[in-house]
């Protein structure tokens, strides 16, 4: 192991064991306590998601947040939930995954150029974060960003990972566009002394079952990423 690679371990450590957001905490250990009956013989995981696949990989992909009986069931990024189905069928069309199923930590799945986080990473109620939440994790994906120097592109699964990646970015010492740019499917943003920003719709249920998002225009965003990442400008 490399030292940086160790340090990003180690990094992932810390974010397992945080604790900054009291109802956050009391949600996520509710939820893995009582659990879905569909799950009862599962053990949750209920602590904060690390991040998933390849800290060298040139791509990553920031999501809102762990599903509270997805990730926060499993431990993993988008595993074991529909939004997961459809990430990682996506993913293992493009070449970035060994597979297009995601059960759980120990299914063997694993990812190439590709790395998987999140804007806030412990599941909240309703999916829906407060904006203290969302900033008290911030310091969380900034340390991640500083950490992973191969990156050429970030694909943002939604708008509020796209406006808070942004507000991240700005961090690093990158220069974000002003004003900046509105979040649709397929939009991109140039960002100075830093990576493109690549936006795609969020393959929740919510976008999927109504037909806003189709695995045509999912496949698309990830052949654009690849082609990104390998500097092309070809559409």
């Amino acid at each position: 192991m490399t030292a940086e690679a160790g340090s990003f371990e180690a990094l992932q450590a810390r974010i397992v064991g945080c604790r900054r957001c009291p109802r956050l905490v009391a949600w996520r250990e509710r939820v893995a306590r009582e659990k879905r009956a569909a799950f009862r013989d599962d053990e949750y995981w209920g602590r904060p998601v690390p991040a998933f696949g390849d800290p060298r990989g040139r791509v990553v992909v920031v999501g809102l947040a762990p599903a509270a009986h997805g990730a926060n069931r499993t431990g993993r990024m988008f595993t074991g939930d529909r939004s997961g189905d459809w990430l990682f069928r996506a993913l293992h069309r493009a070449g970035f995954a060994n597979q297009s199923e995601a059960v759980d930590t120990s299914d063997g799945l694993e990812l190439n150029d590709l790395l998987i986080t999140a804007a806030v990473r412990c599941a909240p109620p309703q999916n829906k974060p407060s904006p203290r939440e969302r900033d008290r994790c911030a310091p969380w994906l900034l340390e991640e960003l500083n950490h992973l120097s191969a990156v050429r592109v970030v694909v943002c699964l939604g708008g509020f990972a796209y406006v808070q990646t942004l507000r991240i970015l700005g961090q690093t010492g990158a220069t974000i566009p002003r004003p900046r740019p509105r979040f649709g499917h397929g939009v991109e943003v140039e960002v100075d002394n830093g990576p493109t920003v690549l936006c795609s719709y969020h393959p929740s249920q919510q976008n999927t079952f109504t037909g806003k998002l189709t695995e045509k225009a999912f496949d698309d965003i990830w052949g654009r990423a690849r082609a990104l990442a390998d500097g092309s400008s070809a559409p």
